[in-house]
């Protein structure tokens, strides 16, 4: 209730700091706003200095938190200088008021800084000093005065975030806004600038279909590339109908010889319910198969170890990677979606194995209120490209967008598909796939896709 109620006054009273100069705001004012006794506020701060400085010291501290799980990852320094700018403006962006606060205390003089707020505003000059410093070891970045480079950025930074909240951007409107300042930035201080080897899927849309939980991951891939990127989940991840079979067969004391993980949803799906069950599954006898460097992750993170990735992540690349073992009459388990294809399991049956095969999730569609926001986007967009991960998402789309003509739907525009199995699905449709990568990853997408526009510009 106490963490409550200061969060309440430090809420109102950001406000009252973003409307008002500092002189004009009355402690009063604060406890009024706030509906608590000035005595009580009191209480949480002892002078509106105080409170002042704790306003700011906490979103620094936020944004600070922020930007170092972005650039914690092994980006390169222009992966590294994109996060830091486009996670600057959209955190002050979204924290209007703490901006306008902001940008009238850093023309303080020094003295009057306070000196904790001090260091959080050099720590953050460090962040993009550093990424500066090892850009022009690498000579990626011109070798200029890393102190004027990081006041130029930051400033360009601010003139945006204060255009964008003074014309109420919409999120397209912030996209856009967004692009164009790291574009003003890397033609500033990259060495021997070419925008199509920085930013190679500039000025395209890309329509990426796949579960509400993959998509805001997945879209990283294609922004990072310049690309403006319309999420369209057209999957959401269900429990089965029911979870008897699976547990009859963890529940079971016979020896499995292998268990097969073909996504990430499967992982994570398996994990939850043994929590349900409040039973650990003995890994030591069985060996575990991980489809995709995405499921091996998964895999990782949740203390199983992975003894084999298939080179290719398909149901074939699993069925040749464990033709090399003896296969004859060894159990092999494999959790799935409820609309998992047979290829896989009838491979491995072939090959002798004893297959048992349960869902541990199915796919439906997204509710409304999920895709009500893409559906305006898409609606007012012109998309270069459609990204699909899989026959559902696909299919799934068909059945949002209500297209019973699929091959004039996509007249005009690029198709990509993530594999083999979603390429074949959709061109059953008869409509045309134009992208399809060798490695059946996001990552492996945006590569070609990459390729795939630049030969077309040759």
């Amino acid at each position: 209730m106490k963490e409550q109620r200061r969060g309440i006054i430090l809420d109102k009273a950001t406000e009252l700091f973003a409307r008002k100069d500092y002189y004009e705001v009355m402690m009063d004012d604060v406890a009024h706003l706030s509906k608590v006794a000035k005595g009580t506020l009191y209480n949480y701060f002892e002078s509106k200095e105080e409170l002042y400085n704790q306003i700011i010291l906490n979103n620094l501290n936020n944004l600070l938190d922020s930007l170092k799980s972005s650039l914690q990852n092994e980006l390169s320094i222009i992966e590294s200088l994109y996060a830091y700018v486009s996670g600057v403006y959209q955190f002050l962006f979204s924290h209007k008021n703490f901006f306008r606060i902001y940008q009238k205390f850093i023309w303080k003089e020094d003295e009057e800084i306070n000196p904790a707020i001090k260091l959080k505003s050099e720590e953050l000059s460090s962040l993009l000093s550093d990424i500066i410093y090892k850009g022009k070891r690498e000579n990626l970045l011109r070798d200029v005065d890393e102190d004027f480079a990081v006041r130029l950025i930051i400033g360009n930074i601010f003139s945006c975030v204060k255009r964008s909240i003074d014309n109420n951007f919409s999120e397209e409107q912030l996209n856009i806004e967004k692009e164009n300042l790291f574009d003003f930035i890397i033609h500033s201080v990259y060495a021997g600038f070419d925008n199509s080897m920085i930013r190679p899927l500039k000025n395209k849309t890309i329509v990426l279909t796949r579960t509400v939980e993959q998509s805001a991951e997945s879209a990283a891939a294609f922004t990072e590339l310049g690309a403006r990127v319309i999420i369209f989940p057209t999957l959401e991840i269900v429990p089965p109908a029911n979870w008897k079979s699976f547990d009859e067969i963890v529940l079971d004391k016979n020896k499995i010889d292998f268990i097969i993980f073909t996504s990430a949803h499967t992982v994570t799906m398996f994990v939850q319910r043994l929590k349900e069950l409040k039973k650990d599954f003995d890994f030591s006898q069985t060996k575990v198969v991980a489809i995709g460097s995405k499921t091996y992750q998964i895999c990782s993170q949740n203390n199983i170890s992975v003894n084999i990735v298939p080179e290719k992540f398909s149901g074939e690349g699993v069925v040749a990677a464990l033709s090399k073992f003896n296969l004859k009459n060894k159990i092999v388990f494999i959790p799935r979606s409820a609309i998992g294809r047979a290829e896989l399991p009838k491979g491995l049956e072939e090959l002798g194995a004893i297959i048992k095969t349960v869902p541990v999730y199915n796919v439906s569609l997204p509710r409304k209120s999920v895709i009500e926001e893409s559906l305006k986007q898409l609606k007012e967009s012109k998309p270069d490209v459609y990204v699909f991960t899989s026959p559902s998402t696909f299919e799934n789309f068909l059945t949002i967008m209500k297209i019973d003509n699929p091959a004039n739907y996509f007249k005009g525009v690029d198709v990509a598909a993530i594999g083999p199995t979603t390429k074949s699905a959709i061109e059953t449709r008869k409509v045309k796939v134009s992208i399809m990568p060798s490695e059946y990853t996001i990552k492996g997408l945006a590569n070609k896709m990459i390729d795939y526009y630049r030969s077309k510009e040759k």
